[in-house]
């Protein structure tokens, strides 16, 4: 594989990602965080598939994503929902990939999460704003694949703090609260202890995609060029890189776009690959890891990005070893 640039822990690639999947070592990828470009009704400018061919599309990359992951390795998919064309009633596309995933090419659902994001604008204007039947649509589901039932995971890694009421309950749990056994019947016992520190996330992301002064927004300002305009923010990656992988561990991402997944991945000390078909993405990507560069050196390295071919790889920092050395040699791509 030819990388269009690379950092000291991963390399981003300009290419399609069924080619560059095929390439990589069976069983050496420990969690693969995607967000493929949505089933929407109207085409964007990242290139969405329609509904009609969504389903067989993305699933078409599932015995390749498999094959390169390891036993204990995780997919987490970020699809978000749309309507019918027409009527005020939703696709269950995203529901038909995940039983697909599962049913025909041997996934296990770890746990279905959902992000919500409070600064979504409301949509679909049709039945939100004109008509007024439906709520604006602000939560995309996140389905947690495996390739086998035991997959890594540790929620150690990703508590979070303690809600106010937490703390002052922990401060005196015998003045503010009684054990007593809830209507269902389940008891609630009084073993509190603010040993821990931070308690278990649940599986609702609140995170407000709301990045308007970022590195990566102003070195765009600065060579001329906007921002992908379907970007996820840098905690979302984050929350499963830290769940779901170790330092060292190798995180792939195969419809990166502004390839925030690879920037989460580096500041986390993980190796990465990321993979995404336009050449332009790719490029503007590559401002994400320019912030120890001067000016003139960082529009001068995000044109030799863009330039193509002859002047990869761009080195930003060059990588340790991809690949473990006791990872498989890739087999024949699938299809």
């Amino acid at each position: 594989m030819s990388a269009a640039y690379t950092t000291q822990n991963g390399a981003a690639y300009c290419g399609d990602a069924r080619d560059i999947l095929g390439q990589i070592p069976s069983d050496s990828v420990d969690l693969i965080f995607t967000s493929p470009p949505f089933a929407l009704l109207r085409q964007k400018e990242y290139g969405n598939k329609n509904q009609a061919d969504y389903v067989e599309w993305l699933c078409g990359f599932g015995p390749e994503i498999r094959r390169v992951l390891r036993n204990t390795g995780s997919l987490v998919l970020d699809l978000g929902g749309a309507y019918k064309r027409g009527v005020p009633v939703r696709s269950l596309h995203q529901f038909r990939v995940l039983l697909k995933m599962c049913d025909e090419i041997g996934f296990f659902l770890a746990e279905e999460f959902f992000w919500h994001n409070p600064a979504k604008l409301p949509s679909p204007i049709e039945w939100v704003n004109k008509r007024k039947l439906r709520a604006k649509d602000s939560v995309n589901t996140l389905w947690w694949l495996s390739k086998t039932e035991w997959p890594k995971a540790d929620i150690r890694n990703v508590l979070v703090p303690y809600s106010e009421r937490m703390k002052t309950l922990l401060k005196d749990p015998e003045k503010f609260y009684k054990a007593k056994d809830r209507p269902s019947g389940h008891g609630i016992s009084m073993g509190f202890s603010s040993a821990n520190g931070r308690a278990i996330p649940p599986n609702l992301l609140q995170i407000p995609n709301t990045e308007s002064n970022s590195l990566y927004l102003r070195l765009s300002q600065l060579v001329g060029i906007p921002g992908h305009p379907a970007r996820f923010p840098v905690a979302l990656p984050e929350f499963f890189i830290r769940f779901l992988t170790a330092p060292s561990d190798l995180v792939v991402d195969i419809f990166s776009g502004s390839n925030t997944t690879g920037q989460a991945a580096e500041s986390l000390d993980r190796r990465w690959i990321s993979v995404e078909i336009d050449k332009q993405y790719v490029a503007g990507s590559s401002l994400r890891f320019m912030g120890h560069l001067a000016p003139e050196k960082c529009r001068k390295a995000y044109a030799q990005v863009l330039d193509g071919n002859e002047a990869w790889p761009v080195d930003l920092g060059q990588p340790q070893t991809l690949f473990d050395s006791h990872d498989a040699v890739a087999s024949e791509p699938v299809g």
